[in-house]
């Protein structure tokens, strides 16, 4: 067993070693930097740039829109054709009496065109469900949750009409396809 002198002797060379470890890792990185203060004063002795003056900013214009001012159109009121048909009015709406078909419960993006079949002569699209089953359309029916009718169907895809809402109280009808899935 070592004695309490012995330790604290032993204490004191490991921390001398370790002072001196870390002085003489610190002289290592104080190493030449000529090359760096040349090259710092090279920079300074340049001459100065011109700075470009900032761009002129224009004030806001206040405009007030007053009923036909200058012939321009109100932004509060739509400027789209289906607006003027559509709404309470009339134009198209989406048919509230007929009996939904069960593909209608599905939205067209889970829907799959798998391929075609000919029955005599009525070609039939078939459509594949996200449970996997696969149901026979012709032009007429319809699909997916937007009052979508198939117009027509080729080999390559199923044309459908959708009627969506304008998002000001009417509709409008958009086109829309299901392509052959590989």
């Amino acid at each position: 067993m070592m004695t309490q002198t012995a330790l604290k002797i032993r204490n004191c060379l490991t921390h001398g070693l370790l002072l001196a470890t870390a002085l003489l890792g610190l002289a290592a990185c104080g190493g030449d930097m000529d090359d760096l203060d040349q090259y710092v004063n090279e920079v300074k002795a340049r001459p100065g740039g011109r700075i470009e003056p900032l761009p002129e900013i224009t004030p806001y214009e206040v405009f007030t829109y007053v009923a036909d001012a200058e012939g321009i159109r109100s932004p509060f009121v739509p400027d789209t054709p289906q607006a003027t048909t559509s709404g309470a009015g009339g134009g198209i709406r989406p048919d509230q009496e007929r009996s939904r078909e069960f593909l209608e419960s599905f939205p067209l993006d889970t829907l799959r065109m798998v391929g075609t079949l000919y029955i005599g002569e009525t070609m039939y699209g078939l459509l594949q469900t996200a449970d996997g089953l696969i149901h026979r359309v012709v032009p007429g029916n319809y699909v997916g949750q937007n009052d979508g009718r198939i117009d027509d169907i080729n080999e390559s895809e199923i044309e459908i009409v959708e009627i969506i809402s304008d998002g000001i109280g009417g509709y409008i009808e958009r086109d829309a396809a299901i392509s052959l899935s590989d």
